[in-house]
């Protein structure tokens, strides 16, 4: 095992203990414990934290990305009027214990999802408008947070109308976080509903 890969193997399980919440401080944390001069990339972590979770948690894990994957169709179905798109580790088939599920929406006005939610049923647990840098404008959008009985969460965030269709490069993987539409999802859970959805391996 070189240096990169142990690099690798040590900052997965950081992020697996909950040790380290970011991909960067992980790897930082787990060169210097290590002594070694070595900076994998985000998506050899990503490989190695996919083995650990694999390895610990086994056929549980596949059961809980079904149960996942099951549930956002429910929430996708409740806002069906809103282009929802899955993301994430549910999208992906990464999901382990401790993930949620996540779920984009496109609206003019956040409240209209509430309360769709609400109608459906779900408890509506925080909710805040989130601001980030993107391509050197700065874009606001709404996280709502879902607590469910089955143990997880869902964050549900609502992005204007206009932002419908771009995908964003995704920091981990390096590819673009094109997620599941409603249609897609039941396609996906009536004829390979663990399938996983990760790019072959990049070196950087």
């Amino acid at each position: 095992m070189d240096a990169r890969e142990r690099v690798a193997r040590e900052a997965a399980r950081l992020l697996y203990n909950c040790s380290s919440e970011e991909y960067r401080q992980a790897k930082e944390t787990a060169a210097c414990s290590l002594g070694l001069d070595a900076m994998p990339s985000n998506f050899e972590v990503a490989v190695e934290l996919d083995l650990l979770a694999e390895q610990s948690e086994g056929e549980g894990r596949r059961r809980l990305l079904m149960e996942m994957r099951v549930q956002a169709l429910k929430i996708m179905w409740a806002l069906r009027d809103y282009s929802p798109l899955l993301i994430g580790s549910v999208w992906r088939g990464t999901a382990r214990k401790g993930s949620d599920i996540d779920i984009t929406a496109y609206a003019v006005e956040y409240k209209g999802v509430e309360s769709e939610l609400i109608q459906s049923g779900y408890i509506v647990g925080r909710s805040e408008e989130v601001d980030i840098m993107k391509e050197g404008r700065m874009v606001r959008s709404r996280h709502i947070t879902i607590p469910l009985e089955a143990g997880f969460e869902a964050e549900v965030v609502v992005r204007p109308p206009e932002e419908r269709g771009e995908a964003d490069i995704c920091e981990i993987y390096g590819d673009l976080k094109r997620g599941l539409s409603l249609r897609d999802l039941e396609r996906l859970m009536k004829t390979d509903p663990l399938r996983k959805f990760v790019p072959r391996r990049r070196s950087r």
